[in-house]
């Protein structure tokens, strides 16, 4: 019977008996496990020797002698020689140390202990081993499946022991435009480790009916012309949740430092000493115009995209852009400010039949495109009744007959 273990082999001996590709994997491993490995063999492959000059493994270059298990916590046999290996396994039992045998095609392996195929999956390291006859491959495969499904959200993986207090962190995960099937795989994992999720009305909120019962929702989305909390109120929640010890993921809609804010997240964070990571996400501004048919870029007409904050309202640069065509020009948080854009656009001398397309709602069901010229995109949108969370596309890339003429398209 085989019981899967834990080993902390950091600053301890461990012997790995060969100088082949096998070995230097095996001993690359543990290195990187902080272990003092010590490969013998008379010859090594360029990885083990190039380790051994980087001062990563002791290499003794001869043959393997029992005296070489004397103060070793592990061993581990790869020399290619059955009968040598043979040797080192009962050698590492008459000192009751540990053994890992590689075997081979031509022998089922005798060691006393098996590695497991195993990966991080967060702070936990999944391992998957056989208890009949050793069988890499199948291990490995079950290992995959089994790493894919935690990291899609499939398991609750939160800590289960009180958390202590100063010690949570925070995770700003970038939810892209609002179809759960634009989330990544990374930030799906955030949310099944999350305790807390502090959220805005934007981005895939769907997902947000996944989550366990327990874990606390704390809604602070912003609206055109009301904010439930100011940015710096938002800060000091994330510091404040974690230093209750919880895991904290703050979801954004697209990407977090795409107009997102998240820059300000992690300096308040780091200002109070409490972890912080990033999950990138998909920007809005990529993605909206690509699940309604629009190609920022196209050979032969654009080669560039400018990407600007309606809010700021119009800089040289995206000026520039429109008038000569040189790039496509996507606005984000313009809907409620396109009349002053468009008609600082056209005092600036850009043409008036420029054409421009409207995005609501990028990526989900309720997806509509609008189009017009420049000069008439403003009335348009007021007329139809376009709302925010929009994207306002602008150059002529925005041709319906250019690439999808069905303005209904969406992501696969």
């Amino acid at each position: 019977m085989t019981m899967l273990l834990g080993l902390e082999l950091t600053g301890r001996a461990v012997l790995v008996a060969g100088g082949g590709p096998v070995a230097a994997r095996r001993a690359r491993a543990l290195q990187d496990e902080g272990a003092r490995v010590v490969v013998v063999a008379p010859d090594v492959c360029e990885t083990l020797r190039d380790m051994a000059l980087a001062g990563e493994v002791e290499h003794r270059a001869r043959d393997v002698v029992a005296d070489d298990l004397d103060g070793t916590w592990l061993a581990v046999t790869a020399t290619g020689d059955a009968s040598a290996d043979r040797d080192v396994v009962r050698w590492a039992a008459e000192r009751r140390v540990f053994c890992v045998d590689v075997g081979g095609t031509d022998r089922p392996a005798a060691g006393t202990a098996r590695t497991p195929a195993t990966a991080a999956v967060g702070d936990l390291l999944l391992g998957v081993v056989s208890t009949a006859a050793a069988d890499p491959r199948r291990s490995a495969a079950v290992r995959d499946a089994l790493v894919q499904h935690l990291c899609e959200g499939g398991v609750d993986l939160r800590r289960r022991r009180p958390p202590t207090p100063g010690r949570g962190r925070v995770v700003l995960v970038g939810g892209g435009p609002g179809d759960p099937g634009l989330l990544t795989v990374a930030g799906r994992r955030a949310l099944a480790e999350a305790d807390v999720v502090v959220t805005d009305r934007l981005g895939p909120v769907s997902v947000l009916d996944e989550l366990p019962s327990d874990v606390e929702v704390i809604d602070v989305g912003k609206v055109p012309g009301h904010h439930r909390l100011t940015q710096d109120e938002i800060n000091q929640v994330l510091v404040d949740q974690a230093s209750l010890g919880r895991t904290v993921v703050r979801l954004k809609g697209g990407d977090p430092f795409v107009y997102g804010r998240g820059g300000e997240e992690v300096l308040a964070c780091r200002a109070a000493g409490v972890d912080v990571a990033v999950v990138p996400g998909v920007s809005s501004a990529l993605a909206a115009p690509a699940a309604a048919g629009i190609p920022l870029t196209h050979r032969g007409l654009v080669r560039t995209v400018h990407v600007i904050n309606g809010h700021d309202g119009w800089d040289e640069a995206g000026l520039t852009a429109l008038r000569t065509g040189a790039s496509t020009v996507v606005a984000l948080m313009a809907v409620s400010v396109l009349p002053e854009l468009v008609s600082e656009a056209l005092a600036a001398g850009v043409r008036p039949d420029l054409p421009v397309a409207v995005v609501e709602n990028g990526s989900l069901a309720s997806q509509r495109v609008t189009r017009a010229r420049l000069d008439e995109v403003a009335a348009e949108v007021a007329r139809v009744g376009v709302r925010p969370p929009a994207v306002v596309v602008l150059g002529e890339v925005t041709d319906p007959g250019l690439l999808v003429p069905d303005e209904r398209s969406r992501c696969a």
